[in-house]
């Protein structure tokens, strides 16, 4: 009986060990499927997510792309609204200094001329003859130059020119204008000397400056009348 028991008992350890060598099999088999399982689904995670990808960034250049379009869009139409607001002030102002300009000749011709006689002669200028908005010609009616104001006597010919805002080429244009005058006078046998003044309602520094050194009378605003500044020392009056 002892040693039936004994058999009996090797069969079924026997059986056990085939069991679990089975078991051990199946599990290894298990675990490789499962290795085999878990790559396959990574490989085709991370090909999902590349078309994910992929498809996201077209996705985003084609919204960038929108909202670019949309941006210049939007731009121009700024753009044009400012050129538009930019063009009317134009406009306006440009109506405005027009007027402001028929106003001016009114008033250099109501308030300049009645006074500019007396100021010169305050500075020891005594003038007999004056003249607005004179045209001055040559014998076959050329216009040789126009002039605000023309002052003269028997010696002296003072060239007066007013500028509403005065600038450095205004001054420069008028030195020239007095150099055609003055050679149209020499023809003409007129031997007077020939003198400049030029002002404005608005003088910068530097303009004011310009002027004075080039021997040029400056007429500037003083109150609700205006005074005339004589260039000085090496810039005294420049006579032609």
């Amino acid at each position: 009986m002892g040693k039936a028991k004994t058999r009996s008992e090797r069969t079924s350890f026997g059986a056990i060990r085939a069991i679990l060598r089975e078991t051990a099999e199946s599990q290894k088999k298990y675990q490789e499927e499962l290795r085999e399982s878990e790559k396959k689904f990574r490989e085709e995670f991370q090909e999902e997510l590349k078309g994910r990808e992929k498809k996201f960034r077209e996705e985003f250049q084609e919204e960038l792309k929108e909202r670019r379009k949309e941006t210049e869009r939007e731009l121009k139409e700024r753009r044009k609204e400012i050129e538009q607001e930019l063009k009317e002030r134009s406009e306006w102002i440009n109506k405005q200094l027009g007027k402001f300009s028929n106003n001016f000749g009114e008033v250099a011709e109501y308030m300049v001329k009645p006074c500019l006689v007396d100021k010169f002669q305050e500075l020891g200028l005594e003038f007999t003859e004056a003249a607005q908005d004179k045209v001055i010609r040559d014998k076959k009616r050329n216009v040789i130059a126009e002039v605000d104001f023309v002052l003269e006597n028997d010696e002296k010919v003072m060239l007066i020119e007013i500028k509403s805002k005065l600038k450095v080429s205004d001054i420069a244009d008028h030195i020239e204008r007095i150099e055609k005058v003055r050679a149209h006078a020499h023809q003409r046998n007129d031997n007077r000397a020939y003198l400049g003044a030029i002002g404005g309602i608005v003088i910068n520094d530097g303009e004011k400056a310009f002027a004075l050194k080039n021997g040029i009378y400056l007429i500037q605003p003083s109150g609700e009348t205006f005074d005339i500044i004589v260039p000085e020392g090496i810039y005294a009056p420049r006579e032609w």
